[in-house]
């Protein structure tokens, strides 16, 4: 059964960096796509990015294009969130997720995703 495990989240002030960290045990971790989404209170969970599995490909919301970076260690069965220039309005739950996907396909709905973190809170105060 796989298991996936966020980190690094916290309370940054806006415009600082953060990077979040995922470990994924259990699953081949080299035949995922990874995903991040993120569910701000009161909102409904969205799509953030996401990675193929063998990080050639990736994929971005408007809102993360430009100031986050998706990536990944298969050797460390981790994927990373790094976020820049952070908002207030970036604050959320982040959760990231796999999706089975040896093709490398890549989608941002989060009803393809097989396997979800329990999220890792991100405040950004202004």
């Amino acid at each position: 059964q796989g298991q996936l495990v966020e980190s690094g989240g916290g309370l940054v002030q806006a415009g600082d960096s953060l990077r979040l960290s995922c470990a994924a045990s259990g699953l081949t971790f080299n035949r995922y796509t990874m995903g991040w989404f993120r569910q701000a209170p009161g909102k409904e969970r969205e799509f953030v990015a996401a990675i193929g599995w063998s990080g050639a490909n990736t994929n971005y919301a408007g809102s993360a294009q430009g100031r986050f970076t998706i990536s990944r260690d298969n050797a460390k069965d981790t994927v990373y969130l790094q976020m820049y220039s952070l908002k207030p309005e970036d604050t959320a739950v982040y959760y990231c997720a796999a999706d089975w996907s040896p093709t490398g396909a890549i989608k941002a709905t989060e009803t393809s995703y097989d396997y979800w973190g329990q999220g890792t809170q991100v405040t950004v105060s202004s």
